[in-house]
């Protein structure tokens, strides 16, 4: 799989349906970078070969929404949520984000590192090349930059591209009260973030039990008046009029969506704001409905509705949201294959979804697509048919993983 002649930037609308597929392509690599596409390239001397055995190459995913720094886990409150109680009702009774936000308080930074690094080479092998970061699981300056640290160390020896996000906006600490905590994270968190991490990207959740309508604005427009790009989770539970507000603040992206009204994606697709879709927290948190008598989780929890975003001509993009509680999956491909089946994503646009479009999300013009010139992210497919990375769910589909032009994991065929 390759990028079609003259697609460039975003790809919005029909222009996510186009992928191409060569047959018998050879792909040369030099200094990390794509050197030539074709057939009967010859090797250079010393060059490494890859049989592809007929299997599909294509760009690496780039996940580019995760909380993947954290401490603990959360398996008490899934059983909860199993026996019936709601992510809401836990998240009041001080769970949900509040337990993983004392267990990293409590964590040293060289363990959180530690941590950390484990897990990102866990999503290497799932075919993950470049990924964000988020923090959020501080809601204290100290714990905020520690977090931020921890990903900024583990960044250093992993072999793919790591963009460190600042969650600032996560939840309220209830043990300071909602008007006291915006004005600490406003006023305390948010300059001591700025003075050790420049320019680095602000987010915050505007939702029932975290933050409100009215103290997200505020952060920000704090945020952008230092300087700082600011992205936003809204819509998971509740609309609380974000979109449009985000929308007119020219955020990053608004992140989410499962409670979008028709006129807010509307809103949203005329705007240069990316729309993420996060498909496997809907499916964890009981977005289908459950067979008659099966206690389960409680169901009700929307899918975004990425085909009338799409439709509409709007920047769309996937990612995992990969965290201890609503999303615990490291899987790209298990999003993707979720965005077919529940969001209305063809397999190509899911697809575009999972690569160049985030790529050009996280500010990166160099990935996402195969074309001369582009950063060697390459996955390699156990499949012959590209297709199969959708239809396929709960497998291993990654056979090679190449990073800037070096070879991080290769199982070789038999």
């Amino acid at each position: 799989m390759d990028s079609p002649p003259g697609h460039t930037g975003v790809r919005t609308g029909e222009a996510m349906r186009h992928v191409r597929v060569r047959e018998n392509a050879d792909v040369l690599v030099r200094s990390g970078r794509i050197e030539a596409i074709g057939e009967g390239i010859t090797v250079p001397p010393g060059g490494q070969i890859i049989d592809a055995h007929g299997d599909v190459l294509m760009p690496g995913f780039v996940d580019c929404h995760t909380h993947l720094c954290w401490a603990g886990n959360r398996i008490d409150e899934w059983t909860r949520r199993l026996a019936g109680e709601s992510y809401l009702q836990i998240l009041k009774d001080g769970g949900g984000i509040m337990s993983t936000v004392r267990a990293v308080r409590a964590t040293p930074l060289k363990t959180l590192t530690e941590l950390l690094r484990k897990r990102l080479d866990a999503i290497l092998r799932q075919g993950v090349t470049t990924i964000e970061i988020k923090s959020g699981y501080g809601l204290s300056a100290e714990s905020e930059i520690k977090m931020l640290r921890a990903i900024r160390n583990a960044a250093m020896t992993w072999p793919g591209t790591v963009l460190m996000t600042a969650l600032l906006g996560h939840a309220i600490d209830p043990e300071i009260g909602e008007k006291a905590f915006v004005e600490k994270t406003i006023y305390e968190t948010l300059p001591a973030v700025h003075a050790e991490f420049p320019g680095i990207t602000v987010d915050l959740f505007c939702e029932e039990g975290a933050w409100t309508l009215a103290g997200s604005l505020r952060l920000i427009q704090a945020a952008q008046d230092l300087g700082h790009p600011v992205r936003v989770h809204a819509d998971q539970f509740t609309s609380r009029g974000m979109v449009r507000e985000a929308v007119k603040l020219g955020v990053l992206s608004i992140d989410h969506l499962e409670q979008t009204t028709s006129a807010e994606m509307d809103c949203l697709a005329k705007s240069q704001t990316f729309g993420v879709g996060l498909p496997v927290t809907a499916m964890n948190l009981g977005g289908s409905s459950k067979p008659d008598g099966f206690s389960g989780m409680a169901s009700g929890m929307k899918f975004a509705n990425l085909r009338s975003l799409v439709d509409l001509g709007g920047r769309v993009c996937v990612a995992t949201n990969a965290n201890p509680g609503s999303a615990p999956s490291l899987s790209m491909p298990l999003a993707i294959a979720l965005a077919v089946r529940f969001c209305g994503l063809s397999i190509e646009e899911a697809i575009t979804a999972a690569t160049v479009n985030p790529a050009l999300l996280l500010g990166f013009k160099d990935r996402g697509v195969l074309g001369v010139g582009k950063r060697a992210d390459l996955i390699l497919l156990r499949h012959e048919d590209y297709r199969e990375i959708a239809y396929e769910l709960g497998g291993d589909p990654i056979r090679a993983v190449i990073v800037g032009g070096h070879v991080a994991r290769y199982y070789a065929t038999t």
